[in-house]
């Protein structure tokens, strides 16, 4: 442990505080299909940097909580009141930084929306990357969550990756979140 380390307010598991001057207005947006573990790694990669994570599922309408719920899935209108108030969000936050917000953000379009209307906010996205097999799997299992499993494959058709104009990476979900926060942290 270098001497920086040992005069930091953080455990070994954690990032030294001083990182926060590299990571502050920053937001990270974990995009990626249903069940690619963007709520899991947004709350571990926040309380390894000492960061905020925004869950956007809590940023759906009713209606559209509803229609997934019935397993219907949203068009692009029904997304954008969300991808909206996301980014209103995202806009008056004054807490700690960064800032991790799980939002699918399947489509280019989506990202686009998000990009303009988010101010005051360096904005990266970092594509949480997983085959349908094994997002099928992950599904099967997860409990009380509005996102029907049937609904996986009309994800994967609206699913655009990044280009390389956009600002962000991908990273393969195969590893343990613990793994994964590693990879994504190195590259943050």
């Amino acid at each position: 442990m270098n001497k920086k380390e040992k005069n930091s307010t953080c455990d070994h598991k954690q990032m030294p505080r001083s990182s926060y001057f590299t990571l502050n207005k920053n937001t990270y947006i974990l995009m990626g299909v249903c069940g690619c573990g963007k709520s899991t790694i947004g709350a571990l990669l926040a309380e390894k940097t000492q960061g905020i994570f925004k869950d956007g599922d809590i940023f759906h309408s009713e209606k559209n909580v509803q229609k997934m719920s019935s397993g219907t899935p949203l068009t692009d209108k029904d997304r954008e009141d969300w991808l909206d108030t996301i980014s209103e969000s995202i806009t008056s936050h004054t807490g700690t930084w960064p800032l991790f917000v799980g939002c699918s953000a399947l489509k280019r379009r989506y990202r686009e929306i998000l990009n303009s209307k988010i101010k005051e906010s360096n904005v990266h996205f970092i594509h949480l990357k997983g085959n349908l097999e094994l997002i099928s799997e992950r599904m099967q299992k997860r409990e009380g969550h509005f996102m029907k499993s049937r609904m996986i494959e009309s994800q994967f058709e609206d699913l655009e990756d990044l280009e390389e104009k956009e600002k962000g990476f991908s990273v393969l979900i195969k590893d343990s979140p613990e793994q994964i926060c590693s990879q994504i942290i190195t590259r943050i």
